[in-house]
């Protein structure tokens, strides 16, 4: 078994696959996601999230081997509260995960409880509607601490030689308070500095995020992290890997500009 790739996905609004007039609208990401097991080229063992919908005093590891539904959106039709996406847990590798986490310093915690939240099932879904693939979660930890979240992405690494595909899903633009023609200059904007932040040697790509707040309109495009910092865990997992653009979309919601990455080489 290769080496996997991480990936940085923005994953899009509720639960769009489910929405036909939103599904429209995020046909490029539909496609993006879909595209994602030719790009890995073979079948995970698992499939690790860290999502911006789940947070937690530590870095809690997703352990139910049947892991139950997180409807954690509202003013959607009713029929999206019903969504199912049956994929297994991965028990075994929660303990695995939990043990690289402890391994490195990190507090963590296994969590039974814990559900696929839409972060999860909704690109899951587009990437393996047959929910034949094992999916679990690891939350990100309160406070968005860069540093942390990167230490988080290292000590997951071996994980990728070993068939497990890390996917940090965020959004590379969330601030639910600004969409439509305001949205377009801050997320150009942020976008266009992510891309060229990303093509830098790792050292000095590594560094920058950690001090994303200096980026334009940083502020304003994440009022707060919590679909940012994904992104540090996905890239810490591959930090010396080069990134591959692999989605961008202009114009959604009346003006955001989108984008996911790959990580691998």
């Amino acid at each position: 078994m290769s080496r996997l790739p991480t990936y940085f996905i923005s994953h899009g609004g509720g639960p769009w696959p489910w929405i036909p007039d939103m599904r429209k609208m995020f046909v490029n990401l539909e496609a993006s996601l879909a595209r994602m097991p030719e790009e890995i080229g073979e079948i995970p063992k698992a499939i690790l999230m860290v999502s911006g919908h789940w947070e937690a005093p530590e870095f809690a590891v997703m352990s139910s081997p049947k892991p139950p539904m997180v409807y954690d959106y509202s003013g959607f039709p009713a029929h999206t509260y019903d969504i199912t996406y049956p994929a297994p847990g991965a028990p075994d590798l929660a303990q695995r995960t939990a043990d690289l986490l402890a391994q490195a310093g990190l507090p963590t915690r296994l969590d039974a409880a814990q559900g696929f939240d839409h972060g999860t099932f909704v690109p899951a879904y587009i990437m393996y509607p047959e929910a034949n693939v094992p999916v679990y979660q690891v939350s990100l930890q309160h406070g968005y601490d860069p540093q942390a979240h990167f230490a988080l992405g290292r000590a997951l690494a071996p994980l990728r030689d070993e068939g497990v595909l890390i996917v940090g899903s965020g959004l590379s633009y969330h601030n639910l308070r600004l969409f439509g023609p305001g949205a377009k200059d801050p997320s150009t904007a942020f976008d266009t500095w992510l891309q060229e932040v990303l093509a830098r040697d790792p050292e000095a790509r590594t560094q920058a995020l950690l001090n994303w707040e200096e980026a334009p309109y940083a502020r304003v495009c994440h009022r707060e992290e919590d679909h940012l910092v994904p992104l540090f865990a996905a890239l810490g997992a591959a930090e010396g890997a080069r990134a591959t653009q692999v989605y961008h979309d202009e114009g959604l919601f009346g003006g955001v500009t989108a984008s996911s990455y790959r990580f691998d080489g």
